[in-house]
């Protein structure tokens, strides 16, 4: 068929810096959200202590950031509103980057396309003002400041009105606005931000306050934590504190039975930077990978710290994507601090556990107040407690079962004393101030499985060779990236050996996965390579047969246990790292204390 289309020459020709901004923006500025994350940026490169962000219509009708950073002098408001012009570098050096903006793109872009004004007052100047309306820059004039910088920001994508039909509603930008201070509030936590919402007009509405915190660096970062993520997470983390071949890590990390059902409350930070980085989150999935279900994911707030030259941050307009020279050291990094410090936590179990029980628990309430007796000391109780466990070890009761127990006193062991099985599974333990009830089949899967785990640490994954090698045809490039890993798969019991150009031949497999597809464990170890830079595939898939060996090897429910064997189970968890919860993230026990037993019948 015919070309009929006329043969035109095209013809190359440079666009106006107006079309230039107006396509930077639409890479830096996708969202009035990314306005804000840029101007607030500028605000702390700038020195700011104290930061207003005041939005109306969701950021759409008007964003205003307000600091008392070190200013801009009049004569340089001009160039501020120039493309790829700032303060942050000098263009010598791209990889030793300090501060959170440097290209240079931010204002221009917005600039482009709203309608942007700037106030600032610099130490040794006068106040002055410059606005840009669709690019079309004013003159700079006389203002009235009395220190720091005031970005305004009005009818934001005005100059390219079809970006604004790709906007989310005003609640759904809000609530983006919102999470972007969130986490520019946690990596600063020495300074104030205030979000108000002014749709309504006047002073508006906060809908985010944080203020400066006090003291070393981890006192301030979780008073700050505490702030934006709530107590529940701060009172339910462990600190994380870990270096590792110029790597520093630090942050908090929630216990496993403190996960949610989304990957909400993952933070993640480079050099302060917020960041959304794969192999970062796929290093924490591995780190929790031992104990939660696929459905469950931890909440965590991490800063990974390093010399600027060891990581990229050039790779992306919105600066949320990183790259590092060494990716396997941080990825290591991250997964070994954080089981370490997992492990330290030993039997702890999140308080949430005990909050859930107590809202599952719906006592009646008393109409009138009720006089209450003031509770009997501890002697007294302990003596009450010995003069009636005579009668009280022998009593048979249709909810449960009553054993005598080897008289532990409760006071000296976290977990307490056992005092009762009940419906052959449920252990019932006194401590110093409450109870604890133990899930003694989820608790002993745990340990069994712990067990496991250290036995193979110090004997070895156990490999069963193949009669004949299974040989893996592949490219070259996957056949070097997996033998650059062979060690670390030999480890795990799956040996493979270079078999020719681009061929792999396997010669031992895990013993504990029985038979097994030899190729398509290499290509899926292959795509988590291609996905994360390492793989811990065939150590989890070992793992999960111990887990099921745990499970079935543990105390089954319906088993009566005397009272050695529950006190025993007690003092076992109080030493073994991981036991608060089970191997797929449940808790393994419940504990309440007096006060919240006592708030159930009303004794308060």
């Amino acid at each position: 068929m015919p070309d009929d289309r006329p043969n035109i020459q095209p013809v190359i020709r440079q666009l106006d810096s107006s079309a230039i901004n107006r396509i930077a923006a639409g890479e830096v500025v996708e969202r009035p959200a990314s306005a804000v994350k840029e101007l607030v940026e500028n605000a702390i490169d700038a020195g700011a202590r104290r930061i207003d962000v005041a939005i109306s219509g969701g950021g759409k009708s008007l964003i205003r950031v307000t600091d008392d950073g070190c200013g801009i002098a009049p004569s340089d408001l001009p160039l501020a509103l120039s493309r790829h012009a700032t303060s942050k570098i000098d263009g010598t050096d791209l990889l030793n980057i300090h501060t959170f903006g440097f290209r240079g793109e931010a204002l221009p872009s917005l600039g482009a396309v709203g309608r942007l004004s700037i106030t600032s007052r610099a130490d040794g100047h006068d106040a002055a003002e410059i606005t840009v309306s669709g690019g079309d820059m004013g003159q700079v004039r006389p203002a009235a400041l009395r220190r720091g910088t005031v970005v305004s920001l009005q009818d934001l994508f005005f100059a390219t009105p079809a970006r604004l039909k790709f906007m989310r509603s005003d609640r759904a930008e809000t609530q983006a606005i919102g999470d972007v201070i969130k986490r520019l509030a946690m990596a600063e936590p020495f300074i104030s931000f205030t979000l108000r919402d002014v749709s309504n007009g006047a002073e508006g509405r906060v809908t985010f306050r944080a203020d400066a915190q006090t003291g070393d660096m981890f006192d301030a970062l979780r008073g700050r934590l505490s702030e934006v993520m709530g107590r529940e997470f701060t009172d339910n983390s462990v600190p994380i504190d870990a270096e590792r071949e110029g790597f520093h890590l630090t942050g908090y990390a929630a216990l496993p039975t403190y996960s949610r059902g989304a990957a909400v409350a993952q933070f993640l930070f480079v050099n302060g930077r917020p960041v959304r980085d794969k192999l970062l989150i796929g290093a924490l999935r591995g780190a929790y990978a031992d104990f939660l279900s696929r459905d469950r994911h931890p909440a965590v707030c991490l800063f990974l710290d390093c010399d600027p030259t060891m990581v990229d941050v050039n790779v992306h307009p919105a600066k949320s994507e990183v790259r590092f020279r060494e990716p396997g050291i941080a990825r290591g990094l991250i997964v070994s601090a954080l089981r370490h410090a997992l492990a330290n936590a030993g039997h702890r179990a999140s308080s949430t556990v005990a909050d859930a029980t107590l809202g599952a628990m719906q006592p009646e309430r008393p109409a009138a107040p009720i006089y209450q007796m003031d509770r009997p000391s501890l002697g007294a109780r302990q003596a009450a407690y010995e003069a009636q466990a005579p009668g009280f070890a022998e009593t048979q009761h249709v909810f449960g079962r009553v054993e005598e127990v080897v008289e532990t006193p409760a006071a000296d062991h976290p977990l307490g004393a056992a005092r009762a099985h009940l419906h052959e599974n449920y252990i019932v333990s006194q401590t110093a101030d409450g109870i604890i009830l133990v899930d003694a089949h989820a608790a002993h899967e745990r340990l069994v499985y712990e067990r496991l785990k250290r036995q193979m640490a110090e004997n070895g994954v156990a490999a069963q060779a193949l009669l004949i090698p299974e040989i893996v045809e592949l490219s070259e490039g996957d056949a070097a990236k997996l033998l650059a890993h062979a060690a670390t798969l030999g480890r795990f019991g799956l040996t493979i050996e270079p078999f020719g150009a681009g061929a792999i031949a396997v010669r031992e497999t895990p013993a504990l996965l029985g038979e097994c597809n030899a190729k398509n464990m290499l290509r899926d170890v292959l795509d988590e390579l291609d996905d994360l830079g390492s793989s811990d595939l065939v150590q989890e898939k070992v793992e999960a047969i111990l887990s099921r060996v745990a499970c079935h090897g543990s105390v089954r429910t319906g088993r009566r246990l005397n009272g050695e064997e529950m006190n025993a189970l007690l003092r076992e968890m109080e030493a073994t790292p991981h036991s608060g919860q089970c191997n797929h993230g449940r808790p393994t026990y419940v504990e309440l204390k007096m006060t919240d037993i006592e708030r159930l019948f009303g004794r308060t």
